[in-house]
């Protein structure tokens, strides 16, 4: 029995996910042909010289022909101008789907160009590094993730189906949701402390008192691991913020809230106020672990300092 779920996968992005998706796809037989385009020439190039596609193509309207499931990989700022350009190219009856993740502005960016009969299902692989680029892939990004599915409001169930099959076939596991939603919940597992991240190594950086070199040379693993979500794409984290400024700019505001209270415990040595904060949070890390979402190994099992 044939392992295919989709005939012909079009890319338009050739990034990490999209590069990730096309190399587990190749893997298990999931798809007859996956076919990738990007903006950029270099990125075509090397997507070409490393196969991460069956095919690469120079434009996304020949990227999309006769395509049953289109990914867009692209930046969130950039999905409305690309649905317009592929949507008179569209096979009818196709999927389109994103990997964005914010998905109430892809949805009011993307589904004014999309024809009727073509069924638009965002998702968002809970799943990254901060690398970027088409040699950043891997096939086994997505296992024991999850995969939030955001069902455009005119998606037929079979075709919802289809693309939560093939996220479970990646490895993911599913959680559907409303768009709305989704971008709250993301606002508080990852915007936000992405925000945070990018503050905290700005705040090392324009620390005249700490020399550049020991901030690197002596970097303990909370530090680092700032840096490390620091490093992530630029432009991709610029329309995130722009794009998801209400729940961002709401769980910031919490966020200070809570700094504010954490101040004042420390300034008045209130240490039961802080000792009872860390515990609680402390748990949340515990749950993490316990969801098989990382590991209480020994430096999150990332190996040594110097990889």
């Amino acid at each position: 029995m044939s392992s295919v779920i989709y005939d012909r996968v079009a890319f338009v992005g050739l990034g990490l996910i999209a590069g990730s998706m096309s190399l587990a796809m190749r893997r298990d037989g999931l798809a007859g042909e996956t076919v990738g385009t990007a903006r950029s020439a270099e990125t075509r190039s090397v997507a070409a010289e490393i196969n991460l596609v069956d095919r690469v193509v120079d434009s996304a309207a020949e990227a999309v022909a006769d395509a049953d499931l289109v990914v867009l990989a692209v930046p969130v700022g950039a999905m409305g101008a690309v649905a317009a350009e592929i949507a008179p190219h569209l096979k009818p009856g196709c999927t389109v789907t994103d990997v964005g993740s914010v998905k109430q502005a892809v949805f009011d960016a993307v589904l004014p160009h999309l024809p009727t009969g073509v069924h638009f299902v965002g998702a968002h692989p809970m799943a990254g590094t901060e690398h970027s680029g088409p040699r950043s892939g891997f096939a086994e990004l997505f296992e024991d993730r999850w995969c939030l599915v955001v069902p455009g409001p005119e998606a037929a169930p079979a075709a919802v189906k289809r693309l939560e099959t093939l996220w479970t076939a990646l490895g993911s596991s599913i959680g559907r949701m409303e768009p709305k939603h989704h971008d709250l919940v993301c606002a508080v597992v990852s915007h936000a402390p992405h925000l945070i991240a990018y503050t905290m190594v700005g705040v090392a950086d324009d620390m005249q008192r700490v020399d550049e070199r020991e901030v690197i040379n002596y970097s303990a693993a909370g530090f680092r691991d700032f840096t490390r979500i620091a490093a992530s794409d630029p432009t991709m984290w610029r329309d995130v913020f722009l794009t998801n400024k209400d729940a961002t700019l709401e769980i910031l505001g919490r966020f200070t809230e809570e700094l504010f209270a954490l101040q004042r415990a420390i300034r008045t040595g209130d240490g039961d106020h802080l000792f009872d904060y860390f515990t609680r949070t402390r748990a949340v890390r515990r749950g993490i672990v316990e969801a098989g979402q990382d590991t209480d190994a020994p430096n999150f099992g990332r190996g040594t300092a110097k990889e």
